[in-house]
């Protein structure tokens, strides 16, 4: 049996009562206030200084009150807190203990960043700091208040992101109707017109074109930016001092040759702000003849094939075996050309003495640096005979103009013959899936009105099947377009090369030879094959020394 258990007994702790110093301290309450703007508009920037004012008025009339700073930022973004100075001054000084309170219009006001804002709040809360939202009748120092911060803050990011939505689409909306933003800060060679188009500046425009001639002669960007330096030519920002990167830049900006391309990179979110190249992720937009050129397109063109070129010169002379790193070298013709017929690394120029006497030869990079240990048997050969080897191969292949040039527009036509087993244009194409387009519609009308949909399936199949296959179709056709027209550009380059020449080669030009050549292999000691750009390959023999042995 149960004993009766005794009633419970209640005690009433009567609360405390606030000491004088602790009446003062809160009478003396050091309060600061936030306000920000996120842009630089006339009509935000008023709205800026009212709350700059109203804050001021609002702190300085009320007694309890002292007033330690309103904090402002304005044109800045909500979204990150690391681009608002003064929000993270009033923060360092918060920590320093220097305020007792925060006011603040609204949460998106304070942040638009929800993990910002609560990030934030709780460490003030931490401090015993509240921060106090006038709009939302939020006071922070409550933990209860967290979920009506993170329901604010959530409302306000994506009212941002919104917001970043939108601009985004007025400015694909732009991209689509042909509209482009240049930044004429940093574009040699264009200023910026009465109407905002785009003029060329005659003096600037020289220095580009001076840049392009001197790349497509076989000079490297290092020595085009000595050169550059050498005459005091200035760049974009005004200066004589000249990087291979802003020479990268130039070479491969399609403004020079009359066309702007859009979205080239692209903003991931408007929370990290982070800038992405645009590989593909998103559409890019090229506007054609927007403005007057200064680099012909066929040279624009000769210049974006001759930049693939040195880049696939490096990626030959580097191997899976550790036989040279080998990069692309505009001292010589033959650097990045010449190339191993055993193991595939490019040849180095090098300068032996011999009996007093120096030597220049060119030698496997891989002998050089290792020994026999990944190749064998390449030979060494001596400099003036290897050239005359190419020289006499090119002036066999140049023996008569006119039979060349009609091999290389019979070769043109071959590549721009109709694609084989495709009996449909592009034009086709397109209205072939526009007919398809308009079944798909109608189908889905009809079915929409259907009481069972099932017996729809197969016919909305059959109708997405054809899609596919003739989208397959046109991306084939593109693909072996964009082939053929490269290799036109090239032929057409070759064809001009030959055309500037005169009927046969007597001396050794390394700028001429460069720009006739795509490869040279070295098969022996004697015998070399020489790959000229228009394709024509010549086993040509060589005439070394006897009296030198081979390496």
């Amino acid at each position: 049996m149960m004993k009766n258990k005794p009633a419970p007994k209640v005690i009433v702790i009567p609360a405390k009562e606030e000491s004088a110093q602790e009446l003062e301290k809160k009478k003396n309450l050091r309060v600061a206030a936030y306000c920000r703007v996120s842009t630089n508009s006339e009509e935000q920037l008023n709205s800026y200084e009212n709350q700059k004012a109203y804050y001021t008025e609002k702190i300085m009339t009320n007694p309890d009150w002292t007033m330690v700073d309103v904090f402002a930022d304005e044109g800045k973004t909500g979204t990150s807190a690391c681009k608002r100075k003064d929000f993270l001054r009033m923060i360092r000084q918060c920590r320093q203990g220097k305020i007792d309170m925060i006011l603040a219009k609204s949460v998106s006001r304070f942040a638009r960043n929800t993990v910002d804002t609560l990030n934030y709040t709780r460490e003030l809360r931490s401090l015993g700091i509240p921060v106090i939202f006038e709009e939302q009748n939020i006071n922070s120092i409550h933990p209860e208040s967290e979920f009506l911060i993170t329901i604010h803050g959530a409302f306000a990011q994506s009212e941002s992101e919104d917001t970043s939505s939108r601009v985004r689409w007025g400015i694909q909306q732009s991209m689509r109707t042909g509209k482009a933003n240049i930044q004429f800060k940093t574009l040699l060679g264009y200023k910026k017109g009465p109407d905002g188009e785009m003029v060329i500046e005659p003096e600037q425009a020289e220095t580009v074109k001076l840049i392009y001639e001197m790349y497509l002669s076989g000079k490297t960007l290092r020595s085009i930016k000595e050169s550059l330096e050498a005459r005091g030519l200035r760049n974009a920002a005004g200066t004589t001092e000249w990087t291979t990167s802003n020479l990268r830049t130039i070479l491969s900006d399609e403004k020079y040759c009359g066309d702007v391309l859009r979205q080239k990179t692209f903003i991931r979110d408007c929370i990290s702000k982070q800038v992405v190249k645009n590989t593909g992720q998103r559409p890019k937009y090229l506007i054609q003849n927007h403005h007057d050129a200064i680099i012909p397109r066929e040279q624009f063109d000769a210049v974006q094939f001759e930049m693939a070129r040195r880049r696939a010169q490096t990626d030959r002379s580097r191997k899976s075996v550790p036989t040279g790193t080998g990069k692309y070298s505009g001292k010589y013709a033959l650097s990045g050309l010449l190339f191993c017929g055993e193991c595939g690394t490019a040849y180095r120029r090098v300068v032996w003495t011999q009996h007093g006497e120096k030597r220049a030869v060119w030698r496997c990079t891989s002998r050089l640096d290792y020994g026999k240990k990944y190749c064998k048997d390449s030979p060494t050969l001596d400099e003036e005979p290897l050239q005359q080897a190419v020289l006499a191969a090119i002036n066999a292949s140049m023996s008569d103009h006119g039979i060349l040039t009609a091999q290389l527009t019979d070769a043109m036509e071959q590549e721009l013959a109709p694609i084989p087993g495709e009996s449909m244009s592009l034009g086709d194409i397109d209205r072939a899936i526009a007919e398809l387009g308009k079944q798909f519609d109608h189908l889905l009308l009809e079915a929409s009105g259907a009481g069972d949909a099932e017996e729809y399936a197969e016919r909305f199949r059959a109708i997405s099947t054809a899609m596919e296959e003739l989208k397959r179709r046109k991306a084939n056709i593109q693909n072996i377009r964009q082939e053929q027209e490269q290799v036109t550009r090239r032929v057409q380059a070759a064809v001009s090369v030959l055309d500037g020449l005169s009927a046969e080669l007597t001396q050794w030009d390394d700028n001429v030879v460069y720009q006739m050549l795509e490869k040279v292999t070295v098969l022996s000691r004697e015998m070399i094959r020489v790959t000229l750009r228009n394709g024509v390959e010549i086993e040509q023999t060589v005439e070394q020394p006897k009296r030198r042995k081979s390496g």
